[in-house]
């Protein structure tokens, strides 16, 4: 993955870890904007707020893109998808390299937080896309209208979601894009937070699915763990409670049956800590998980 940009000049270490604990919370609305600024500001001090610690802890897509959207090595567009038993039509953001012979590609779905299809997620799916993937970004708030541009909007309408008929969604959209006549046949998964909560559970869905790469997601029904045939590749933020609790019965029912699959914990990391939006990031750790990410799915879906 390509350095950082410069002007990313805070870190998670700038904050006391209390403050992104809380608002791990917020993020993922366990907590309104109103109790985390009541909350932040016991830990507020040297003339920072609390409002000024959800500033500065907000994404700034612009700084972070690392792939333009007209990079002429890439062709990128948005496609519908039918889903008969989610939300009957789905849309996604389909990104291939601009090859000009008709070569066919492994094809990646990429699943988003639980904000929606944001510019970030829309610069991953470019970025595979220039490692040679035929990646497909869904967009789960298109029943909803779309990822709306804000990240506050986008988590309040992400709770309005159906999540059975939005599971159906994905599975969908994973099914479309293996049929596409850009895909060599080949089919993998990678999704972070919410994302990679959704790559566990279509591991356990989708017999066709090669590999899977959830990023501190949450484990799937441990019953449905015998159905998963994809390989994994597991990675974990070290300061991550909320997600790490459920690794150490996921990784025992891995075990039992027999699931091909490695784990990676990155210490002195923050749930998020791939997102280089934010203060979250963690440049070391999350340019040794993409190498590793894109080398597991090379090895996995190109045969």
């Amino acid at each position: 993955m390509p350095a950082t940009p410069a002007t990313r000049l805070i870190s998670a270490s700038d904050f006391p870890p209390e403050v992104l604990r809380l608002f791990d919370e917020y993020v993922h609305n366990l907590i309104d904007r109103r109790a985390f600024l009541d909350r932040a500001s016991r830990f507020a001090a040297s003339g920072l707020t609390a409002a000024a610690f959800l500033e500065a802890l907000s994404p700034r897509f612009a700084e972070a893109q690392q792939v333009r959207p007209t990079d002429a090595r890439l062709h990128a567009k948005s496609v519908d998808f039918p889903s008969p038993r989610g939300t009957v039509k789905g849309r996604g953001y389909l990104v291939r390299p601009s090859a000009r012979t008709a070569a066919k590609h492994p094809a990646v779905l990429v699943v988003h937080e639980n904000r929606g299809l944001n510019p970030h997620i829309e610069d991953i799916a470019r970025r595979l896309a220039l490692e040679g993937f035929l990646a497909f970004a869904p967009d789960a708030l298109a029943p909803l209208g779309g990822y709306p541009g804000e990240e506050d909007k986008a988590r309040a309408l992400f709770a309005k979601l159906d999540q059975t008929k939005t599971r159906e969604d994905f599975v969908a959209a994973a099914t479309f894009l293996r049929a596409r006549p850009e895909s060599n046949g080949h089919l993998g998964a990678i999704g972070f937070c919410y994302g990679g909560g959704v790559v566990n559970l279509l591991a356990t869905r989708l017999p066709d699915l090669e590999a899977a790469v959830p990023f501190y997601g949450m484990a799937p029904p441990l019953e449905a763990v015998p159905h998963i045939k994809a390989a994994l590749q597991l990675h974990f933020a070290a300061n991550d409670e909320r997600i790490n609790s459920s690794w150490p019965a996921y990784e025992e029912a891995l075990e039992a049956a027999h699931v091909r699959y490695e784990a990676h914990s990155y210490p002195g990391t923050e749930h998020g800590f791939n997102n280089d939006t934010t203060p979250r990031y963690d440049p070391g750790a999350a340019k040794l998980a993409w190498q590793r990410a894109v080398t597991f799915l090379n090895h996995a879906l190109r045969k």
